[in-house]
C-alpha cells in the first residue's frame, strides 16, 4: 500500500518541530500555524487541512498518515475518512482515555476530551468544523487506556466502548476498515519518557511493536494518526526512536 504523509508540527497552538523526526522526506507540511489560543476557530486552521489531506489521499487509493502533537488532531483524520465514504472502526491506542467532558474533567484540559467528542459527548465545535459525524461508541476500541480520572472511568464503564490491552490488540480481527490512532504515551514511561504525560505500568516497546505488527497483518488500516512526543523532553531521542519503531510496525 502507498502511504502519503502529513506532518502538523505543533501541539495545539505551540510549535513542535521535533515531530519531523519520524516523517519521510517529501511529506506534506501543515504549519506550524500561528494561533492565538485553543478555541474552535483557531484550531480549525490546523484541522481543516488535515481533513482535506485525508479525503484527497484516500481518493487516490493511498493511505493517509497524519503526525501531530496532540490527540485532537485525530478528529479531522476521522472526518476525512468519513468524507471519503468509509465508515471505520476507530482503534484508539493511548495510556489515557481522552473521554472527559467539561462537566467531568478535573483539569479542563482539551487534550483529555477528543475521544468523547468523537462519539458525540461534550462540545462538538471541533467536530463540526471538519464535518465529523459522531461515531457509534461500539465502533471504538480503547487499547490500554489505564490512566483515567475517576469520573472519566465511570463514563467509560457506562459507555459502549470496547476495551482491551496490548495483548488483546495483537489478536484483534475486525470486519471493517480501521482508523488506527496511536498516542506514543501508551508505552511504559521507561521506554517513552519524552511525553507531556508519561504513564508507568504500560506495555514495553517490544510488546507494542509485536502487537501492532500482528494487528496490522489481520486488519485493513485505511488511515493512521499519531500523537507524538515533546521535543524538549526527549533529551536522548529515545522516545522519537520508539515512536518510529511502532509506526514502522503498524505500516508493515
Amino acid at each position: 500500500m502507498t502511504d502519503h504523509w502529513l506532518l502538523t508540527p505543533q501541539f495545539f497552538e505551540q510549535p513542535e518541530p521535533a515531530l519531523a523526526g519520524v516523517v519521510p522526506d517529501g511529506a506534506l507540511i501543515n504549519g506550524p500555524h500561528v494561533l492565538a489560543d485553543r478555541s474552535v476557530d483557531s484550531l480549525a486552521q490546523v484541522h481543516r487541512p488535515i481533513a482535506r489531506f485525508t479525503t484527497e489521499t484516500l481518493a487516490t487509493g493511498a493511505r493517509p498518515i497524519s503526525v501531530a502533537g496532540d490527540c485532537c488532531a485525530s478528529i479531522p483524520v476521522l472526518a476525512g475518512v468519513q468524507a471519503a465514504g468509509i465508515n471505520p472502526v476507530l482503534v484508539w491506542v493511548d495510556a489515557h482515555g481522552d473521554f472527559n467532558t467539561p462537566e467531568i474533567s478535573a483539569s479542563g484540559f482539551l487534550g483529555g476530551m477528543p475521544l468523547a467528542m468523537i462519539v458525540g459527548r461534550g462540545p462538538q465545535g471541533l467536530c463540526e468544523t471538519v464535518g465529523l459525524s459522531p461515531l457509534n461508541e461500539d465502533r471504538v476500541w480503547l487499547i490500554d487506556g489505564r490512566d483515567l480520572d475517576p469520573r472519566e472511568r465511570d463514563a467509560i464503564d457506562a459507555s459502549a466502548l470496547r476495551r482491551t490491552g496490548m495483548a488483546g490488540l495483537a489478536t484483534l480481527s475486525l470486519d471493517a476498515p480501521v482508523h488506527f490512532h496511536l498516542d506514543i504515551d501508551v508505552l511504559d514511561a521507561v521506554d517513552a519518557p519524552g511525553t507531556n504525560y508519561p504513564v508507568a505500568n504500560g506495555p514495553s516497546l517490544a510488546e507494542t511493536i509485536a502487537a501492532s505488527r500482528s494487528f496490522a497483518a489481520k486488519n485493513t488500516i485505511v488511515a493512521i494518526s499519531i500523537s507524538g512526543w515533546t521535543g524538549a523532553l526527549d533529551t536522548d531521542g529515545r522516545t522519537k526512536d520508539a515512536c518510529a519503531a511502532v509506526l514502522d510496525a503498524i505500516i508493515g
